[in-house]
């Protein structure tokens, strides 16, 4: 059983950065692949970026990529995105989830564990 809770949401003016981090707790965290999905208000929760297990090998959606770096730390148990030249359109509650299968995959049914998710506001 995986655990997760994120932080580091908030309000940001366009053009801002955030650091969201997602601390997971219980057993094996570095054997499982972690990603981040977000969802708008009236939208489909989509995916924003996902990491391997020893952070070798990271993914993105067309929407984030060069402005969006996700990372994790396995000794302190945590996940990371950095958020750049933040946008209107990145609004949303961005949401930490856990794979245990090897192979990172975009599509959110296939992760096991979730957080509660946090708010992230840009003003244009």
């Amino acid at each position: 059983q995986v655990q997760l809770v994120e932080s580091g949401g908030g309000l940001v003016q366009a053009g801002g950065s955030l650091r969201l981090s997602c601390a997971a707790s219980g057993r094996s965290f570095s054997r499982h692949v972690m990603a981040w999905f977000r969802q708008a208000p009236g939208k489909e929760r989509e995916f924003v970026a996902a990491i391997s297990w020893s952070g070798g090998r990271t993914y993105y959606a067309d929407s984030v990529k060069g402005r969006f770096t996700i990372s994790r730390d396995n000794a302190k148990n945590t996940v990371y995105v950095q958020m750049n030249s933040l946008k209107p359109e990145d609004t949303a509650v961005y949401y930490c989830a856990a794979r245990t299968n090897p192979y990172a995959s975009s599509r959110d049914n296939e992760y096991d564990y979730w957080g509660h998710g946090t708010q992230v506001t840009v003003s244009s």
